[in-house]
């Protein structure tokens, strides 16, 4: 049995909104497998697409779109035509949909930025937020050099979660745990943070949703409660919106080790 396969439910869940961000179809380290099977768990009202869905860089460069990520835009057309309102925010991996901003096609929806209000009344600015990284907007060709340095390390990190599941381990981010001990990065997290934040205290939101780090959380910063959905390459997260308002932040590592401790539970019951 694959990870994928473990965190396949038996059944919908009803949720009111789902954000996901940085999935970055079109590349080798894209988790589309596992998007595709966390996409069928839920029925909701709405689905935000908070950037950097398609990767256009790397599509420059030589076309890869195995089976796996048509089946996410399937899964995604497919909840569309089914009543889902799809909000695609668009970010700077695909850039080149920000000509088409506002464009509309039956129920999804194509915008740079949008405004949700949660069903306990809470008013958030959905953004991806690469406007708020000095890097993408002022040192473009910084930018790519760091995007080639990082898919290297996305390249080990894929090596490494093939041999873990030969050998029954769930997911886990070698990336992701890099970039929670590096100093740099964990100093770039921290005011990307900051600045975004600040914005929406500005504008009078009173929360943020965005992508674009790859640093799934939810923290209160000041006034300001600050959501990041993650992504689907290294952490493969998600923000989720319930029927009472409340956002839950997913982890599909969280889902494989309830799964593997399972049968180990249900052995330690006592045979009555």
């Amino acid at each position: 049995m694959t990870s994928a396969q473990l965190a396949k439910p038996s059944r919908k869940q009803r949720v009111r909104t789902l954000w996901i961000s940085d999935v970055h179809l079109g590349t080798r380290d894209c988790q589309a497998e596992h998007l595709a099977a966390f996409l069928k768990r839920y029925q909701t009202d709405k689905i935000y697409l908070v950037g950097d869905i398609i990767d256009g860089w790397k599509l420059r460069s030589g076309v890869y779109w195995p089976q796996a990520h048509s089946n996410v835009i399937r899964r995604l057309l497919t909840m569309s035509k089914r009543g889902t309102e799809v909000i695609y925010v668009t970010g700077n991996h695909d850039e080149f949909l920000r000509r088409y901003s506002s464009l509309m096609l039956g129920n999804i929806q194509l915008v740079d930025e949008a405004e949700h209000f949660t069903a306990d009344g809470r008013r958030l600015l959905v953004i991806h937020g690469d406007q708020f990284d000095v890097i993408t907007r002022y040192h473009r060709w910084l930018a790519f050099l760091g995007d080639s340095a990082y898919g290297f390390t996305l390249t080990l990190n894929r090596w490494l979660n093939y041999w873990r599941s030969r050998y029954g381990y769930g997911y886990w981010s070698l990336s992701a745990y890099l970039k929670h001990k590096v100093k740099s990065a964990v100093s770039f997290i921290s005011d990307f943070e900051e600045a975004i934040a600040h914005e929406c205290l500005k504008r009078g939101f009173n929360g943020v949703i965005c992508g674009h780090i790859h640093h799934a959380e939810i923290r209160a910063m000041g006034a300001v409660e600050y959501m990041n959905c993650g992504d689907w390459v290294e952490s493969c997260t998600a923000l989720i919106e319930h029927l009472d308002g409340t956002i839950e932040l997913y982890r599909l590592a969280d889902d494989h080790a309830r799964a593997l401790q399972a049968p180990v539970v249900a052995a330690a019951e006592p045979i009555l």
